[in-house]
């Protein structure tokens, strides 16, 4: 035992207790010892520190009701005012365990030691009975056993005086000599401020402070029902399959922040979690808070490091930093699909939004989460948005998608735009095939272009078959006339995909087909695609595209410019690896919309 200085006697009516002093102006000490506190005041006078006794009042507690279970046995005190005593220091929450077992002091002020008196004590076993407290034992079966008077003491470490715990029972038969302790992370479960002073691996005392001031109006929301979130599920996102089950009952926020910062040992969770607890605020302001703060300490802490930047010569364009928009059925109902919206950083990916929505909601959610998505690119990063979509949704004109609300400018013209099939995505083979085609093109200046007219678009089924074989290996970027509507068209679209092309372009609208051709606006795109686009390197067609959109969106001509209706899939494996273990199950509530 170090200092007794912090180690309080705490008297409310007939009760007299132990405390200690964690800040100059707060004790810690049981909730049963001062029950009676809207009847009798508490006064609270130091160990050895010779000044008058201190007035206080309850200001936090843990829930405890002895007419039920007896959890929560923990109040915080508010003296009248500051003392001038160093309080309390915390040992790590593992510090309490050990083999051999670590001898432990309690310091507590029973019936007829009004100084106080000493008692030695280990723990039992380091497993939470009840989600609450730890068994302790006593050291030795001769000397002080705890006993009336002890409750709410520091247990402390003897070698060290740092605080592992605290007292809130003896065993009621006197031949049984153990207790009850309440250990440093249940403390700071049930009075976040606590977290801040005991000890976590990877996080600053600042970091823990700033995430408690964002959590605080979050738990307020996720009270009235204001997040479509349920605190248990996001804490299971966030560990995934493997990770360890919670100690107890995960009830709020705070609940599931203190399991990440005392029970679970890859730091890496709390920022996971942190990164999807900002994909269900809608307040801009907070959400652009919790991801700073993940940002922060994912890079300062323990973020993966950075690989050595490759030596280019100035001429070679930067790769790609894409941000990934994947839209899938949800398998939750017809209509409903999930929405992942994630930032590749080197080859790390980090996920920024995952949510299960109604159709109608997936442009306005995949939208707020792009924006989101900047915040995490590296200043210099050279953006590419890149959409995961179903096959039938492949002609949807996401890059003419207003940017926001307040800026109807298209996503195209802001940055390189493009789709790619969701079902193409998921196929190993075809993945494999188009990693070979790409290390093919890498060695070329040029691709070389395929053109599929509008006549006539794929009328016998037997031509899916022949183009599949024709093209696979044989082209680097198809052209197409046509959009891929109707059944004729959409067969030369499956063929083209199945042929792991690494290209596509095609016109949102035009000709459907039908004669005559000669002139119609699907040969007159082929024919601009040729002039444009044929004899580029395939790698950087995505910015010659978003510069084609730029110059048809701003165009002032009678008619649309012919780049207005461009559609480009580009699909290179190596820009956009796919991490097997970022998928997982929505940790929105079900029960909401």
């Amino acid at each position: 035992m170090r200092s007794a200085a912090w180690h309080a006697r705490i008297v409310c009516g007939p009760t007299t207790g132990t405390g200690f002093l964690v800040t100059e102006r707060h004790v810690l000490t049981c909730a049963h010892v001062v029950a009676r506190s809207k009847a009798d005041p508490i006064r609270v006078t130091f160990a050895h520190d010779g000044e008058e006794s201190v007035g206080a009042r309850v200001v936090a507690h843990g829930g405890w009701d002895d007419r039920t279970t007896g959890t929560g046995d923990m109040a915080v005190l508010e003296l009248d005012h500051q003392v001038l005593l160093k309080p309390a220091q915390f040992a790590g929450v593992t510090d309490a365990f050990g083999h051999p077992p670590r001898r432990l002091v309690a310091y507590g002020f029973p019936k007829a030691y009004d100084d106080g008196t000493f008692a030695e004590y280990r723990t039992t076993y380091d497993q939470l009975i009840a989600g609450d407290w730890i068994q302790v034992e006593s050291w030795a079966a001769h000397g002080q056993p705890l006993v009336r008077g002890f409750s709410g003491a520091a247990l402390t470490l003897a070698d060290t005086g740092k605080v592992v715990g605290m007292v809130t029972e003896a065993a009621r038969d006197p031949g049984v000599r153990n207790g009850r302790m309440l250990p440093a992370q249940v403390l700071a479960r049930y009075w976040p401020p606590l977290a801040e002073l005991v000890p976590t691996p990877g996080f600053t005392r600042e970091e823990k402070t700033r995430l408690r001031e964002l959590l605080t109006d979050m738990s307020g929301r996720v009270e009235r029902g204001g997040l479509e979130c349920h605190p248990e599920r996001l804490y299971r996102a966030s560990v995934g399959r493997n990770g360890p089950d919670p100690t107890h009952r995960i009830r709020s926020l705070w609940d599931a922040v203190c399991c990440l910062l005392f029970e679970v040992p890859d730091p890496s969770a709390l920022v996971r979690f942190t990164e999807r607890l900002a994909d269900f605020v809608e307040d801009v302001s907070v959400r652009a808070a919790l991801r700073s703060w993940s940002r922060q300490s994912y890079g300062q802490s323990y973020g993966p490091p950075d690989p050595p930047a490759p030596v280019r010569p100035p001429e070679t364009p930067q790769p790609w930093s894409p941000i990934l928009v994947e839209i899938s059925p949800s398998g939750s109902g017809e209509g409903r699909f999930m929405v992942e919206v994630s930032v590749y950083d080197g080859q790390y990916r980090r996920m920024v939004g995952s949510r299960t929505l109604p159709a109608e909601r997936v442009r306005g959610y995949a939208l707020e989460r792009i924006d989101d998505a900047y915040r995490l690119l590296d200043q210099d990063a050279r953006e590419l948005i890149a959409f995961v979509l179903p096959r039938r949704w492949l002609n949807t004109g996401v890059a003419r998608w207003p940017r926001s609300d307040d800026d109807a400018s298209p996503l195209g013209a802001i940055a390189p735009v493009v789709v790619l099939d969701l079902e193409r995505r998921r196929s190993g083979v075809l993945q494999r095939h188009l990693v070979r085609n790409w290390r093919r093109l890498d060695t070329c200046s040029s691709a070389r272009m395929q053109r599929v007219g509008c006549e006539p678009a794929g009328q016998d089924p037997q031509e899916e078959v022949k183009l599949t074989l024709e093209l696979r290996g044989d082209a680097d970027m198809v052209g197409f006339g046509v959009p891929p509507r109707g059944a004729g068209a959409a067969r030369l679209f499956r063929a083209t995909l199945n042929a792991a092309v690494p290209v596509l372009v095609w016109p949102h609208s035009g000709c459907h087909g039908r004669n005559p051709h000669e002139g119609c606006r699907g040969a007159v795109f082929l024919d601009h695609l040729a002039e444009h686009l044929a004899d580029l390197p395939p790698k950087e067609l995505p910015a010659y595209v978003h510069l084609l959109r730029e110059k048809a969106y701003a165009a002032q001509e009678t008619e649309p410019h012919w780049a207005y209706d461009l559609a480009l899939l580009w699909e290179d494996p190596r820009c956009l690896p796919d991490p097997v273990g970022y998928r997982h199950t929505p940790v929105a509530d079900p029960s909401r919309p």
